[in-house]
């Protein structure tokens, strides 16, 4: 059985300790929220509480009760976190209070839309006593970010008020946008417990996205892949998990004590737990000192609360707002766009909030940075800045949807928005500056190398592309060298990178030093000597360049790495190697430097280049002639 259709929605109590919260709930839903015994004990809530409140006319809400007293504020603020509506109760005998205060600017910061004020315990206080304390409640309200219906007395012992409360929750939920279905399934986890023949549960408000029985989700930080079981929507078996609703996860594959409150379970890509957050914050005006950088705070963010310091960050003192990026002490999850709160580390007090400008950024992002970082700012606009500053390395667009906060379906769209200023090339996105700037500094680099090396017909490919640092995706790679093609920047042929139109040549004084070699190679006959020695023969002349210029140009030939053989000496080696060969059959290199008057020096590079041309084959320590060994069914 699946979830009631129609209009969902959370709803989220706040207010001071004792204020009737836990009453008002189960006078609504008739479900006691405190569970724990401690908490019947005490009389207060201690954690949270969750109930179902159908309201009728296709209308569901899921209600979460959270605890008023100071001390629980860390678990007040898991429960309002992913709330669609807040229902301010203040008692009507005592009137607002600083746990009010509190949890008002904590609601604020989390950037919840709706509210509904609830003027409790009504049957405590006269007529006038309760138009007194409304009028308190709507001075102080009509200040406030949210937007706030009319207070609304009720009484958890008589019943009066709550049909009207039912009333307005049921014309608000009708304003509410509604999360999308569409998204990246998001749960952070409140609890945790183990279920004979369930296995592990996971429990929380659904922000966003659906998964159904059999998916599989992805558990972070812990980095681990899960099946879902089975969901139960308040203790209803559900086959899919929409949004906000108060959702149950059974999972396989994870166990009980491997999770915790503050992780999180989520579907597609670009999910990871990150360490580091660029944010805008806000303080409120009441706090005592301003944040700079050091300052160490406490940052609730989902269900999780993880302590930072803030780091390159100019001071923000009390009401102001700026940027700021937190050194996280412990990994969470986050999206662009997800609300947070900050307390202070010591006393523990609520002193702002803020918002996820990026939620994986840069190691060192240096003051630029800073300066174009703004809440306001569209997704386009932080995609390009994004790409500019990660420069050959590029962004990953299946990224997009959680780094900035958008619909996977939205990516388009904001790639498009962008225009030419981006390239994409296998769901990597790179500025188009970025990559004709590299493009023209290859082109670059090739001319200082053609300078350097007037006699090579190019720089390897490898070498060009090993130029390219720090080194991108290949996709990248691959445009950055098509675009120089294009654009005639370079050319590419044989494994070479050239500038168009580039020919070896030499001049008056490389042509000189190359008829020299020339004629020291033709001297040196079959005593070849090496490029090295050759190098000290001729101090400073480009040897092997003009080797190169030789053998390409057809008189020499390269035998091994160091060795260059006059192309004549070596037709003539031949020659008198077959000659031998065919008259003994086969020769050992002793018998061979003895007719040939060579020493094993410049014998054993000859006779290899003979192997690897297939004019002779070794039989042992002897040669033989490859053709005849061949064709007596040799080896």
């Amino acid at each position: 059985m699946g979830p009631p259709s129609g209009r969902r929605f959370v709803v989220g109590t706040a207010g001071h300790i004792d204020h009737g919260k836990t009453a008002l709930v189960k006078a609504l839903t008739g479900v006691d929220t405190d569970r724990w015994e401690e908490e019947k004990r005490r009389g207060i809530t201690i954690d949270l509480g969750f109930a179902p409140l159908p309201l009728g006319e296709g209308v569901d809400a899921s209600v979460v009760d959270v605890p008023g007293h100071e001390g629980f504020v860390r678990n007040m603020l898991a429960g309002a976190t992913g709330i669609d509506v807040a229902l301010l109760v203040i008692a009507a005998d005592e009137g607002i209070m600083p746990q009010t205060e509190e949890h008002l600017a904590i609601v604020e910061l989390l950037g919840v839309q709706r509210g509904i004020p609830v003027i409790s315990k009504r049957d405590m206080v006269d007529a006038e006593w309760l138009e007194l304390v409304r009028a308190e409640v709507a001075d102080r309200l009509a200040r406030s970010r949210v937007r706030w219906e009319p207070p609304i007395a009720t009484s958890a012992v008589t019943g009066e008020g709550l049909d009207e409360l039912r009333t307005a929750l049921v014309r608000v939920a009708a304003e509410l946008a509604e999360r999308p279905t569409r998204d990246l399934f998001r749960l952070p986890i409140d609890r945790v417990f183990a279920v004979a023949g369930a296995g592990t549960v996971v429990t929380g408000s659904t922000w966003s996205g659906t998964v159904a029985t059999g998916d599989a989700v992805r558990l972070l930080p812990l980095d681990r892949e899960a099946r879902v079981r089975s969901i139960e929507v308040h203790g209803r078996p559900a086959e899919r998990a929409v949004p906000g609703r108060r959702t149950a996860l059974a999972l396989v594959g994870v166990d009980k004590q491997e999770l915790a409150r503050g992780h999180v379970a989520v579907t597609g890509v670009g999910w990871a737990a990150t360490t580091v957050l660029d944010t805008a914050v806000e303080l409120l005006p009441a706090v005592p000192k301003p944040i700079a950088s050091r300052t160490r705070v406490r940052v609730h963010l989902g269900t999780a609360e993880v302590m930072a310091r803030v780091v390159q960050v100019r001071s923000i003192g009390p009401g102001e707002r700026g940027v700021a990026r937190f050194m996280l002490e412990a990994p969470l999850v986050a999206r662009g766009g997800d609300r947070f709160v900050l307390r202070s580390f010591s006393p523990v007090t609520t002193i702002g909030g803020g918002v996820v400008l990026d939620p994986f950024p840069p190691p060192r992002p240096g003051r630029v940075r800073q300066r174009r970082l703004s809440a306001g700012q569209a997704p386009v606009e932080r995609l390009l800045a994004w790409v500019e500053e990660a420069g050959l390395a590029g962004i990953a667009a299946r990224a997009l949807p959680v780094r900035l906060g958008i619909l996977p379906e939205e990516v388009t769209g904001v790639i498009a928005a962008a225009g030419k200023s981006l390239l994409s090339c296998d769901q990597v996105l790179v500025a188009r500056g970025t990559v004709a700037a590299e493009t023209s500094r290859l082109g670059e680099l090739l001319e200082g190398y053609h300078r350097v090396h007037p006699l090579a017909p190019g720089m390897s490919l490898e070498e060009l592309r090993s130029a390219v640092t720090p080194t991108p995706p290949e996709p990248v790679l691959e445009l950055i060298l098509d675009l120089g093609v294009r654009k005639r920047t370079f050319e590419l042929a044989g494994g070479l990178a050239r500038r168009p139109g580039w020919k070896p040549a030499l001049d008056a004084a490389t042509s000189d030093l190359g008829a020299r070699l020339a004629r020291r190679l033709d001297v040196a006959r079959w005593q070849v000597p090496t490029v090295a020695e050759l190098e000290r023969e001729l101090p400073g002349a480009p040897v092997l360049g003009l080797l190169m210029h030789l053998t390409r140009e057809g008189g020499v030939e390269q035998v091994d790495q160091e060795r260059f053989v006059s192309k004549a000496a070596l037709d003539e080696f031949r020659r008198a190697l077959e000659a031998t060969l065919r008259e003994l059959g086969a020769a050992t290199p002793s018998q061979l430097k003895d007719r040939f008057g060579l020493t094993r020096k410049y014998l054993i590079p000859l006779l290899e280049w003979a192997d690897r041309r297939g004019i002779t084959r070794r039989l042992g320590d002897a040669r033989t002639l490859a053709r005849l060994t061949a064709g007596s069914g040799g080896p």
